[in-house]
């Protein structure tokens, strides 16, 4: 007869899990409309206002332009020093708008249009790189909503390349920090095009719009945005010491406070929060009997460290129990889910998480497979 296992481990290292509300400490008020908190490597949002609200993202919608953009170059379908044929088409669409004043005729690379597009905003460069990889801005914007349904932003659609305010062009908060951690995750060798301070391009220099990056050196992206519509707005992101944290603060009324809403929130985070590993990936959390197989037991745990966040010098209190379902019978696939394991603080409940077989368990021959049935039937009587 099945029947259930349950194994309780003492934890005497510091872990990390999903935060209990009960204890969470209290997050800052900001004067925005939108806003979330996102710890990259505990994947937990740790605070958040309107997460899901689909807002007109103004520029931070260049972040899904540069994804498609180093996807383009991670597949070598274009190059960081390809010169670009810039249109007449791209030229004028950026008259009213942020742009690094690309002309048709002028000589200008797709590193430079990336440096536009990221530190000077400009609507232009992301016309030129729309139409170099997919020949109209039109078919890139098709691939730009392709990759959102691909990363699992629900709450997000896009009309254009550059963020211009359009019917049905929307994101969320909870999107833009999956996006902008993609983007850290997919594509680290071009992340420090975020934390670029100046460009210059036609001998007109212009500084990057997030004044983070001159404030906190901690800080080192992402993007700005604002339209009348959608206020200032800005995501942030920030590392100190293994710990890197997400900030994205929509609907402000100037740049100032975007500024100061988006320090706010990156502080709260780092002071009022620790992020621990609970286990490394590929370690043995247990090791589980097995019958009628080839080995007599598999080692069981998870394929990823398992990362949580909790209140600060809560760590010490997290308590977990691993369950598995038994007997556990011959063949086994590595990767199978084997049990799962359960973390509490002050006997709260966190978070549940399969445990996996870390490895291959083959069947028995006829006679191993018989012998550990008679076994298995004395053990029962």
């Amino acid at each position: 007869m099945t029947r259930l296992f349950a194994v309780l481990i003492s934890l005497s290292l510091a872990l990390t899990a999903p935060f209990a509300r009960a204890n969470e400490p209290t997050p800052p008020a900001l004067a925005a409309r939108a806003w979330l908190l996102y710890d990259v490597g505990s994947g937990q949002v740790l605070t958040a206002q309107g997460a899901d609200e689909r807002i007109e993202p103004a520029s931070l919608t260049k972040l899904m332009t540069a994804y498609v953009t180093f996807s383009a170059l991670k597949a070598k379908t274009i190059s960081m020093d390809q010169q670009v044929a810039v249109s007449e088409n791209a030229r004028k669409s950026s008259l009213d708008g942020s742009r690094m004043f690309i002309m048709p005729g002028m000589p200008v690379t797709v590193r430079e249009l990336i440096q536009g597009m990221i530190v000077q905003s400009g609507n232009d460069a992301c016309i030129a790189l729309a139409e170099l990889i997919s020949g109209s801005e039109e078919a890139f914007v098709s691939r730009m909503n392709k990759e959102a349904q691909r990363l699992g932003m629900k709450n997000s659609q896009f009309r254009n390349a550059a963020g211009l305010t359009a019917d049905g062009h929307y994101m969320s908060p909870r999107d833009l920090a999956t996006l902008a951690a993609a983007i850290i995750r997919d594509f680290p060798e071009y992340f420090s095009f975020y934390s670029q301070k100046e460009f210059t391009y036609n001998k007109i220099k212009q500084p990057n719009r997030n004044r983070l990056l001159f404030i906190d050196p901690t800080v080192d992206g992402m993007k700005t945005g604002h339209t009348e519509a959608a206020g200032y707005c800005l995501v942030s992101t920030a590392k100190r010491g293994s710990r890197r944290l997400i900030s994205v603060v929509t609907g402000t009324t100037s740049d100032s406070v975007r500024t100061a809403e988006s320090q706010k929130l990156l502080n709260y985070g780092f002071l009022s929060w620790e992020t621990t590993k609970l286990y490394a990936a590929n370690a043995a959390v247990q090791t589980f009997p097995v019958w009628q197989g080839k080995a007599d037991s598999v080692k069981a745990g998870f394929t990823n460290d398992l990362v949580l966040s909790v209140p600060q010098g809560d760590a010490a209190k997290l308590k977990v129990q691993l369950e598995s379902r038994q007997p556990l019978k011959a063949p086994i696939a590595k990767g199978a889910q084997l049990g799962t394991l359960t973390v509490t603080l002050d006997g709260k409940p966190l978070g549940t998480y399969p445990v996996v077989a870390l490895e291959t368990v083959e069947q028995a021959g006829f006679f191993g497979r018989l012998w550990d049935a008679i076994r298995y039937w004395i053990k029962n009587l």
